[in-house]
């Protein structure tokens, strides 16, 4: 399908990969994966033909169709969603003009007997013809079906692009090229800006998917869940295994140590083979010896050890100091944008040390309370920040506000205050920006070490509540990992707007999804999310009426609910929790207590008032039985 063999292609003298050796087949799914700058995203250009390589070659079959979804989508304006997607039928809709203009002329002209006349008549068969084998009578069916399943309403269509957020830019981009028909997919990023929802969606479209597919991603979860193929470009080379991602990285390392006791074994060899040999020279009865063993050695082909590039951010998020016990206080928050109400009669309450995860589709007002948190943007509402509190952001666009311009080091000496700023050099160098580097302009950085440089621009102020939208766009694998280690181990209040199912995983333990201009709490983490939101889409489809008649009811049910009643629901289930934990604890206790009993009854029950204190201690379990029975019928009052 497509070779590529030999190429290499250098910057500024330095080769990004050099002699790079594979082929892509049919049925292949290939996750391409590196660290930010490897050269992932050019190896696509260079594969789509939208850049030159410096060596090697790269043959493809003649009529080869590739489609490249690039991470920078670039619309004509006054498009609509249809138009737009539509606009993958070129070669339909060049046929479809000529077609329409011979019309025109036969409905106008007279000369019916002329020879002009039968040669248009002949000229429109031909392109019906075609506009018929090309699928030109069912284009348009086929884009309505591919922009449903990508989410969007038939009431959409006719929306203009312009008017959407970049993930469903994105989503319009991906049903052009799926409609495309294309032998190969290029696809930079694609989970970028996608919700979960999406995601899952994209992956089973690939996986059903015939032709090739090579994926730039740094979703691990998604990679395992799409690729049977993992190419890793490190330090110039590539490493080509048929494996999806995780089973890739299990394999390389298995690979290494082999590498390393063979080369072990190796050198002791060599070693010996080279006393051997000094010791044959100081003897003239064996010289000739000592020559064949340096020939012998000579010939030895050395092992050698792929290199692996482990350099790694050095994060930590320290608070700057403790705030009161409520950190964000919202009631009745509502945003409108136009016509568009995107929010509303919003509450929450957020308390120190909380870990939540904002999930949910595109535009429904993830981002839009994260801005309306930080102040960013107005709203309608009250929204109070707690005692002490100072918060930190990072906008889910952060990079783009970086000047290219700059350079590194002046774009952190520029934002640094008298007591950081001669810490700069040090804080670049724990984000992997080290020597020549700081000097680099920001517009040549790739867009991972953009989101590494706007992170560490984001160390220099203090915060002990930390807002994060979409953190882990362009970041590569280790750099996200060791960025949710940092998240895990920072002792603040965390907000995080993600998609990203295996960064979200074990990092907090609430979950609003934002539906229909409200939030819906999971108290749980992203696993407990899913899990619950497929039993609830089984639910739907063996009882839709039911569900129907439930979820009306809930919903205005929730739009009634009033803040105080929020808050009093907060205080029951801190009650219901604590007396769970009591009622646990206890029956551990009980339990131990009837273990001794059965063992030596005599002996145990003469012991001063150990009788009583049993008997005291099964009373209160009785009690606080009966106590978080009462609570949950209080906490059972309220709508869910």
């Amino acid at each position: 399908m497509l070779n590529i063999h030999n190429l290499s292609v250098s910057f500024g003298g330095e080769y990004l990969f050099e002699e790079v050796t594979f082929r892509l087949n049919g049925g292949d799914r290939v996750g391409l994966i590196g660290k930010n700058g490897a050269g992932k995203s050019t190896m696509l250009k260079i594969l789509a033909g939208e850049q030159e390589h410096d060596e090697g070659q790269i043959a493809k079959d003649k009529e080869l169709k590739i489609g490249f979804l690039k991470q920078d989508i670039d619309f004509e304006q006054g498009r609509s969603v249809i138009e737009e997607a539509q606009q993958a039928f070129t070669e339909i809709k060049v046929i479809e003009k000529k077609m329409a203009e011979i019309n025109e002329q036969l409905a106008t002209r007279t000369d019916y007997e002329s020879e002009a006349y039968s040669k248009l008549i002949e000229d429109l068969s031909e392109f019906t013809h075609t506009y018929e084998i090309i699928g030109g009578y069912n284009y348009e069916g086929d884009t309505e079906k591919v922009l449903l399943g990508l989410g969007f309403k038939r009431e959409q269509f006719d929306k203009l692009t312009e008017t959407f957020s970049g993930g469903w830019r994105m989503r319009i981009e991906l049903a052009k090229i799926l409609l495309q028909n294309n032998d190969i997919l290029l696809l930079d990023e694609p989970t970028n800006h996608l919700d979960i929802e999406s995601i899952i969606w994209l992956e089973g479209f690939l996986n059903n998917y015939a032709g090739c597919v090579v994926i730039v991603s740094h979703d691990k979860m998604f990679l395992d869940n799409v690729t049977n193929r993992t190419i890793e470009i490190s330090l110039g080379k590539i490493y080509d295994f048929k494996k999806p991602y995780s089973q890739y990285l299990e394999l390389r390392d298995e690979l290494r140590e082999q590498q390393l006791a063979a080369q072990k074994n190796q050198q002791k060899e060599i070693e010996h083979t080279e006393k051997l040999i000094e010791k044959f020279r100081a003897k003239a009865t064996k010289a000739s010896m000592a020559q064949s063993l340096i020939k012998k050695l000579d010939k030895i082909d050395r092992i050698e050890v792929d290199e692996d590039d482990n350099a790694v951010m050095n994060i930590t998020f320290p608070i700057s100091v403790q705030p009161g016990k409520v950190v964000i206080e919202a009631e009745n928050i509502g945003k409108a944008y136009g016509e568009n109400q995107v929010l509303e009669h919003v509450d929450l309450l957020i308390e120190r040390g909380s870990k939540i995860a904002f999930v949910g589709q595109n535009g429904q007002g993830k981002t839009t309370l994260a801005k309306i948190i930080v102040d960013e943007i107005s709203y309608s509402g009250n929204l109070k920040l707690g005692h002490n509190v100072e918060l930190g952001y990072f906008a889910q666009n952060q990079a783009e506000y970086l000047e290219g311009e700059k350079s590194v080091h002046d774009t952190m000496v520029d934002a640094a205050n008298e007591k950081n700023r001669t810490k700069v050099r040090d804080m670049l160098g724990s984000f992997l920006f080290r020597g020549d580097e700081v000097e680099k302009k920001v517009k040549v950085l790739s867009g991972g070490e953009r989101n590494r440089l706007a992170l560490c621009k984001l160390m220099l102020q203090p915060f002990n509540v930390l807002v994060m939208d979409e953190p882990t766009n362009h970041l590569d694998i280790k750099s996200k990992n060791v960025l949710k280690e940092a998240l895990k181990k920072f002792e603040g209040t965390l907000i995080l707007v993600s998609h990203d199912r295996d960064f979200l995983q074990g990092l907090t333990d609430t979950v609003y999804e934002f539906k229909n201009r409200h939030l819906k709490e999971y108290l749980g983490d992203i696993d407990f999310y899913l899990d619950q939101r497929k039993l609830q889409d089984m639910r739907a489809v063996e009882k839709r009426d039911e569900v129907k008649v439930t979820s009306d009811a809930k919903k205005s049910d929730s739009g009634k609910q009033s803040y105080q009643d929020q808050k009093k629901i907060k205080s029951l289930k801190n009650k219901l929790s604590n007396t769970e934990a009591k009622i646990t604890k206890l029956e551990k206790k009980l339990k131990e207590k009837d273990t001794a009993l059965a063992i030596n009854y005599e002996e145990t029950i003469a012991r001063t008032g150990y009788l009583e204190n049993y008997n005291d201690e099964k009373q209160e379990l009785e009690r606080l039985m009966e106590r978080w029975e009462a609570l949950q019928e209080k906490l059972d009052k309220y709508p869910v």
